[in-house]
This record gives C-alpha cells, sequence and structure tokens, in this order.
C-alpha cells in the first residue's frame, strides 16, 4: 500500500461529544473529509461507551443500567459458544448492533451516498485489549486482565470486531485505517499494572496480526505517556498516535527506535491539537511553531528531515467524548487547517 497519500493529512481518534450522530459527522466530513472516521458517542447512552460498545458477543459480559459487569457463573458455556465462533472464523457474530453504535451506522450511510473521489482513507477504531479488560472486574473484583484465560478471549474477540468494520469498510474499496485505543498503557511501568514489556509486545503483535491485510493500516494510541519503543517493536503497527502537545518531550527520548520504525514504513500520529487543553489563545499559528519545533528536534536526534515529514500525519490529542459539544468545531477547524498549511509547506 502505497502510504504517501497520508502525508500531513488530518483524522480524528474516535469519541465525540454530540448526541445527534448525524451532527458529529457533519463536523468530520467538513473538516477531515480525507480521512473520515465514524465517530463513538458516548453521551448518547452507556452502551456506547468505550469498553460496552465493543462488548456484545464476548463471553460472560453483561449490561445493566448500572453498567458493564462480568458473570463467571456461565463463563464454561460460553466460552465454548465464543471460541465456536472463533474457529468457525464467524466476523458477522461479533458485529456491533445500531444501539451499541449509531455513529458507525450513520457513517456508513454517509459513505454510501458521498462523493468518494476525495477519501484516501477510511478509518475505525476498537478499544484496545489492555484498556477493556483493565475496566472490567470478575465476580470477586480483581480486573480480568489477571486473568490470561480471559484476556485472551477478550483479545480474540476484539480482533474479530476489527475484522467486522474491515470487512464493512471494503465495500467503498478504500485503504482502511484501524487503530487501537490504549489508555491504560499510560499505567505502563507503575506498580499498579501487572504488565511487563514483553506481555504488551506479545498481546498488540498477536492482535494486529489477525487484522493486517494489504488494504489496512493498524494503528495504536495512546493519551498518555508510556514506553513508545514497546509499539516499533510489533511488526504489524504501522502508525503511532500521541499527545504531542503534552508529551513530545517524552517520545523524543526513543528516536533511535523511532528512526527504525519509518525505515520500515511507519507512520506517526501527531496528536497536536489539544483537547482538554483547548482554548482562544491556541491556533494555527501556535501549533505550527510547536510541530515544527517538535520536528526539528527530531532532526537533531539525527532523523532525515523528509522520512519525517512523508511519515507524519495530524490528530487532536485524544478523543474529544467528554467535551462540551461546541468546543469540537473550534478543535476540527484548527486541525484542519493546520493540515492544509502543513501540506502546503511540504
Amino acid at each position: 500500500m502505497d502510504t504517501k497519500d497520508l502525508k500531513g493529512l488530518a483524522t480524528g481518534i474516535g469519541s465525540l461529544p454530540h448526541i445527534d450522530a448525524d451532527l458529529a459527522l457533519d463536523l468530520i466530513f467538513k473538516y477531515i473529509p480525507q480521512i473520515p472516521f465514524w465517530p463513538q458517542l458516548p453521551k448518547r447512552n452507556m452502551r456506547e461507551r468505550m469498553v460496552a460498545q465493543f462488548s456484545q458477543g464476548l463471553p460472560c459480559l453483561r449490561l445493566d443500567e448500572k453498567g458493564l459487569f462480568f458473570d463467571s457463573e456461565i463463563l464454561e458455556q460460553e466460552m465454548a459458544q465464543f471460541y465456536e465462533h472463533i474457529v468457525a472464523d464467524d466476523n458477522e457474530y461479533f458485529k456491533i448492533a445500531p444501539d451499541f453504535a449509531a455513529g458507525l451506522w450513520q457513517f456508513l450511510s454517509r459513505l454510501e451516498k458521498a462523493n468518494l473521489n476525495q477519501i484516501k482513507f477510511i478509518k475505525g477504531q476498537v478499544t484496545g485489549p489492555f484498556t477493556f479488560a483493565a475496566s472490567i472486574n470478575d465476580n470477586e473484583g480483581r480486573a480480568i486482565l489477571y486473568n490470561s484465560v480471559l484476556i485472551q478471549a477478550v483479545q480474540e474477540g476484539l480482533a474479530m470486531k476489527a475484522r467486522w468494520q474491515i470487512d464493512l469498510f471494503r465495500r467503498f474499496s478504500k485503504p482502511i485505517i484501524i487503530f487501537l485505543d490504549e489508555p491504560y498503557l499510560a499505567c505502563f511501568g507503575s506498580a499498579f499494572t501487572p504488565l511487563n514489556r514483553q506481555d504488551v509486545i506479545s498481546v498488540l503483535s498477536e492482535f494486529t496480526k489477525k487484522i493486517k491485510a494489504p488494504d489496512v493500516l493498524t494503528g495504536v494510541h495512546c493519551c498518555g505517556n508510556t514506553d513508545w519503543s514497546m509499539f516499533t517493536e510489533v511488526p504489524d503497527i504501522d502508525i503511532i498516535s500521541f499527545d504531542a502537545f503534552n508529551f513530545f518531550d517524552r517520545i523524543m527520548l526513543y528516536a533511535d527506535q523511532l528512526l527504525g520504525f519509518f525505515k520500515k514504513g511507519g507512520l506517526l500520529a501527531w496528536g497536536i491539537v489539544p483537547t482538554q487543553d483547548f482554548n482562544p489563545q491556541i491556533n494555527v499559528a501556535v501549533l505550527s511553531q510547536r510541530l515544527n519545533a517538535g520536528i526539528e528536534t527530531l532532526i537533531r536526534k539525527g532523523i532525515d528531515k523528509d522520512l519525517l515529514k512523508k511519515s507524519l500525519i495530524l490528530t487532536p490529542s485524544c478523543g474529544l467524548g467528554v467535551l462540551n459539544s461546541d468546543k469540537a468545531e473550534p478543535i476540527f477547524k484548527c486541525l484542519a487547517e493546520l493540515s492544509s498549511t502543513l501540506r502546503i509547506e511540504s
């Protein structure tokens, strides 16, 4: 797949603060039409929150008015049924229903009516296995992340949900990007997480191998700081997405690993437009200066300027789901203007 068309383009992370899916999509197709994505809308109801949204079809998970919970009483029966669908390669069993993802189904409707000529890539996303498993407790109050059998099932099920999205998007004959959203990995290295470095590399390697294809780029997004070199060692990760507004100084510590990542065709998604920190004083000039300073720092670390710029795409620093809806448009407008400026300068 030729990724030169991505150079300097912009896309979103996933969540938006809207209740109305059409209003969210209006924003996406207005400001980032070249890499549109389906909006996750957690304010609509609890089914659209980032873990519950991907829970259908995974074993022993139930959703009630209090939220998502794990029911071990049915573990043996449901695990057997679950793996029957995995072995059968039954992507459709892992579909995301319209009442769990209004933004996804409206996105498909928009694409069917849209002029596809300006679209370079179509983006989807799924909650990553570590974040998903760390967010659900078993009957004893312990995160299922600590259970090797359950984390394996989570990994398998979420990969199928990613593959189901890929099947949906292929009808439009465009290359596809799938992000794994892993905010939990900002906890990596603390005393409160059971993970070691090889755990992360192994699970993400197995996960991305299941969804990688000639027409699919896989990315991982972490909105906090982490050991970024882990992602460069996962063979099928094509895009590393990070909060460039707040954490650029941390990622530059891994310049040597990033150089190898770029040389094998990897891309860096710079979350340069802040979400929580966005205010009227932040504009294209301010962000261009910040972005160029980051680029120059990596050049001084030994990364070729042309290689760096052709490996760069832009995003907000994180999802916008927790913001007020009136803050979303200024962020996307700034993102679009910055992308346009960057592509002209390049």
